[in-house]
């Protein structure tokens, strides 16, 4: 007969097992959360926000990306692949997502690098020997672990065997969430869970379902969970030029901050920038919002003032 220390041994075994799709794992972060952090990104998402700046979190499978200025035109793809899914003309790469399998015969074959393949399927086990190179960093900078994404929410067991393997090392954990995910998801992973970076992107459900493509009924319900669970949480919005930039939008987000989060509430600003553009193209699809441009600083810093004059923390994150 097995001991309480032998099973609880094989459950933490079992849990380190547990598989999730990753797509990036960024090192010395100082944006997702307090200190330097080891910020862990999961591809799947139940949004489409027409501003996503990382649309190859988007789908939950693996995807293959190109990139063009890397192409040296040799056409090894194009032989490689078994459906002939690849064409490639003056160093323009171009996929037919409608047959391609994601077999990754064309990367084996792609000497520069031009192909790429966008999620890795990892361990918890895989991943935290990743996390806890820089354990010396968090404990000095008060940093710890985030999980951002695509929605980590819609991997919650992924993300709950992770952080209780990471708060029983001494790491904080810390999830960046847009709480578009079934309470249930959100029952597994808070026990395990430092602090909250909720996204609160529009107020109303009618916009909220033009712009991302579902209403934020359900994200306004996980926020007031997410409160209830007297877990620290931030509420992160997204500036994005024309859709909620707007002195009435901004003042119904500040509402909202106010009347849900205890005093007193912190609310993270992050201006809208055009970094994600070029990774359409790489995956072959066209980008929603292309007009959109950068608020300047005297813009970004009037709507702090906004949230600030509600009584809120506010701060400016770049």
């Amino acid at each position: 007969m097995s001991t309480t220390s032998e099973r609880t041994t094989q459950v933490q075994s079992i849990r380190e097992k547990i598989e999730g799709r990753v797509f990036n794992i960024q090192r010395y972060s100082v944006q997702d959360g307090p200190g330097i952090r080891t910020t862990v990104f999961l591809k799947g998402c139940p949004l489409r926000c027409a501003w996503c700046s990382n649309p190859e979190s988007q789908n939950p499978a693996p995807e293959i990306v190109h990139r063009d200025s890397l192409c040296n035109n040799c056409g090894q793809c194009v032989q490689a692949c078994p459906v002939r899914a690849i064409s490639v003309e003056s160093k323009k790469i171009s996929i037919n997502r409608q047959i391609c399998t994601e077999c990754g015969k064309c990367l084996e074959v792609c000497i520069p690098g031009a192909l790429k393949i966008m999620g890795q399927t990892l361990t918890v086990e895989d991943v935290f020997e990743q996390i806890r190179k820089d354990a010396e960093f968090y404990r000095d900078s008060g940093g710890g672990i985030t999980v951002s994404g695509g929605e980590p929410l819609s991997q919650p067991d992924f993300v709950a065997a992770l952080f209780q393997l990471c708060q029983k090392r001494g790491f904080e954990t810390c999830i960046e969430t847009s709480g578009c995910a079934g309470g249930g998801a959100l029952d597994k992973v808070l026990p395990f869970t430092s602090l909250v970076l909720f996204d609160l992107k529009l107020s109303e459900p009618a916009s909220h379902l033009k712009w991302t493509g579902k209403t934020n009924t359900e994200i306004i319900s996980n926020l007031d969970r997410v409160v209830s669970s007297k877990i620290p949480v931030i509420i992160r919005i997204p500036l994005i030029p024309g859709i909620n930039d707007y002195e009435e939008e901004l003042t119904r987000l500040a509402q909202i901050a106010v009347d849900m989060l205890p005093r007193p509430g912190k609310v993270n600003l992050l201006p809208y920038h055009r970094f994600g553009m070029g990774k359409y193209a790489q995956l072959d699809r066209e980008y929603a919002l292309p007009e959109l441009i950068t608020q300047k600083d005297p813009e970004v810093q009037k709507n702090k003032e906004l949230f600030e004059s509600f009584g809120l923390e506010c701060e400016i994150v770049l």
